[in-house]
């Protein structure tokens, strides 16, 4: 789904606060303290609470492999001043089946909350994705009482489509969630009410010069 450019670890992604970048091995003591907080595991559906400290390795491994083969984009969010320092992720993952969309999820560390950090990094990837992408569309769900969330989601223009039930293997039950949906005419007519400014890091721009909407 993703073009060469994403599929080397080089790739990030710079906004005005931020670099999104391949996840490491070194982040996985950031990733063990930060996604076992209980806060973050329980409006997740894959996050298991206790976290395991073998999981963070495999995540790593699992993450840095599904961008290496174009079928995923997963970034950990780092301060722009402090590049090392994963404070979350956000990914986009190929569909399951021909019927499904690309879906976009995200987690971020609870100290962070509240500053409109992952707005600005949900927005980076969104507009990646749109821009690197021939895809039309681009889902989301959240946690019906997961309000912080879907918030986030609205101001990356996704729409609620449906409510419904979902799944949460890791927190071992069902829960009512909101399935939201952003197309690309959507997205191009919201673009330019974004402030963040968002371009690939220094060593991308060499093969691609700037971060622009496909026609």
């Amino acid at each position: 789904m993703f073009p060469d450019l994403t599929r080397d670890d080089v790739f990030r992604l710079e906004t005005r606060r931020l670099w999104l970048r391949w996840p490491r091995h070194a982040d996985c003591v950031a990733i063990l303290r930060l996604a076992g907080d209980q806060r973050v595991a329980d409006m997740t559906a894959s996050l298991p609470h206790p976290y395991p400290a073998e999981e963070a390795t495999r995540f790593v491994f699992e993450a840095r492999k599904a961008n290496a083969l174009g079928r995923a984009l997963r970034l950990a969010i780092t301060p722009k001043a402090k590049p090392n320092q994963l404070i979350g992720m956000v990914g986009i993952e190929a569909p399951a089946t021909d019927e499904a969309e690309p879906f976009l999820g995200y987690w971020l560390g609870a100290p962070q909350w509240g500053r409109g950090i992952a707005t600005e990094a949900a927005r980076a990837l969104v507009d990646a994705f749109f821009a690197y992408t021939g895809e039309a569309r681009l889902a989301a769900s959240a946690r019906r009482d997961n309000v912080a969330s879907r918030r986030v989601l609205e101001k990356c223009g996704f729409v609620a489509a449906v409510a419904g039930e979902k799944e949460f293997p890791a927190r071992g039950g069902v829960f009512e969630v909101v399935d939201l949906r952003l197309d690309r005419a959507a997205w191009r007519r919201l673009k330019p009410t974004w402030s963040e400014t968002v371009k690939p890091g220094r060593k991308a721009k060499a093969r691609r010069p700037e971060l622009a909407a496909t026609p």
